[in-house]
């Protein structure tokens, strides 16, 4: 594998920071779950059904999908791959600049930003506190 030069990985950040005007029928964007090695990425696009999708050659070693993250896929291009390998799409685009991308007409009504900090619905007790004694619902041993 060769290295990559500094135009194309300056050519595929700046690509990755301006979202397009439009989308096509067979573009979603996509939430990032986990990545699963080999380029691969498992996605949940806005009705909730998880998908696996593979990464665009141009932004292969040269941009960092983080989990959570958000992504433009392709799903145009399943048809185009076997269907033994269960991919179903690519990712042709990342969202850098999410404020950006929020502002466009496409971006999902479902994906709300999360101020927490947290993907899951569940809530943190980091940073609180233990409960005290008195705060117990009778599950005391005590007398």
């Amino acid at each position: 594998m060769g290295k990559l030069n500094r135009a194309a990985v300056l050519a595929a950040s700046q690509e990755s920071m301006t979202p397009p005007h439009e989308v096509s029928e067979s573009q979603s964007l996509a939430r990032v779950i986990k990545s699963e090695g080999n380029n691969l990425y498992t996605c949940e696009l806005p009705n909730k059904k998880t998908i696996t999708v593979e990464l665009e050659q141009r932004f292969r070693n040269a941009i960092f999908i983080r989990r959570g993250g958000y992504v433009l896929v392709d799903l145009a291009s399943a048809d185009e791959r076997p269907r033994s390998t269960g991919v179903v799409g690519e990712i042709i685009n990342i969202v850098r600049d999410e404020k950006v991308w929020r502002k466009k007409a496409y971006w999902p009504s479902k994906f709300v930003k999360n101020t927490s900090g947290w993907d899951d619905d569940s809530e943190s007790n980091a940073g609180e506190m233990p409960p005290s004694d008195s705060e117990s619902e009778g599950t005391d041993a005590r007398p």
